[in-house]
């Protein structure tokens, strides 16, 4: 069930999203030492399925993430629709690119009409040209494979290819590239300073990573207390739990792989993944 106050858990506008990510620039190194780690990342099939059931904990209090491909409303954060299993937002463009990526590969489908309306409504909160009948459209819409399979792209090119790669150029494990992956979920990879790229510009001054020659703990601890410091920079983000006893807990235990099991709270909330 989808609590209002914990879809309020949303990044700031994406104007400056998508691979742009990657234009923070992806760290080099000289030292010869400084090889990535040497475990699975985020992206094997196991460890990202552990990763969306983490972010669905926080987003939706739910580890069924596949559940949220109809997820749809207006949670009055000024960002309009709220939708799928990323929190894709009607005023931020990700909706947009996402229903436009579905038209492409499927033309005519039952979104397609609203394409004109948003992109009026981009970067505003207005249900200009939407309501009444687009939420009972997307959650109709949600019902085929080919939009589930849109989202499931979109969600990988704009947030998690993005964060696992910065994480392996950085030369952190599964851990930390979920550190960051949800990180970009909330706050996105804009120009201000509670973004993706400021959390981690935030945390470079404090602690250098693996690829510099640095203690993967010592700058994971850094990039977390970056990630709690823009959380509370929003009030909508002040509750900092998916950090204090979900992602600090699994660092606290050694456990850089994400190996199961797993145990971390969410707003209070106990979860477990065996």
């Amino acid at each position: 069930m989808h609590t209002p106050h914990i879809r309020t858990s949303r990044r700031t506008l994406l104007a400056l999203i998508g691979a742009s990510v990657i234009a923070a620039p992806l760290l080099t190194t000289q030292l010869a030492t400084a090889t990535p780690v040497s475990v699975s990342g985020l992206d094997d099939p196991a460890k990202k399925e552990i990763a969306m059931k983490l972010v669905s904990s926080a987003e939706n209090s739910s580890l069924d993430w596949k559940a949220q491909y109809g997820y749809i409303e207006d949670i009055g954060d000024g960002r309009g629709y709220t939708a799928g299993i990323i929190g894709f937002c009607s005023g931020t463009g990700d909706m947009l690119d996402l229903v436009e990526l579905y038209t492409q590969r499927k033309p005519g489908n039952v979104l397609a009409k609203y394409l004109p309306a948003l992109r009026e409504v981009d970067g505003t909160d207005s249900h200009d040209g939407l309501d009444p009948d687009y939420p009972r459209d997307w959650e109709k819409a949600a019902e085929d494979s080919a939009f589930q399979q849109a989202q499931n792209d979109e969600r990988d090119r704009v947030y998690f290819n993005p964060a696992v790669s910065q994480g392996k150029a950085d030369g952190i494990g599964t851990l930390g590239q979920f550190a960051y992956y949800d990180a970009i979920v909330m706050h996105g990879d804009g120009d201000d300073a509670t973004s993706f790229r400021n959390i981690r510009k935030r945390a470079l001054a404090q602690a250098q990573p693996p690829a510099q020659g640095g203690d993967e703990v010592a700058y994971l601890n850094a990039f977390l207390d970056a990630r709690v410091w823009a959380m509370k920079q929003e009030e909508a983000h002040s509750d900092t739990s998916r950090v204090d006893t979900a992602q600090r807990v699994f660092l606290e235990n050694g456990n850089l792989n994400l190996d199961p099991p797993l145990d971390w709270k969410v707003y209070g909330d106990s979860y477990h993944i065996g």
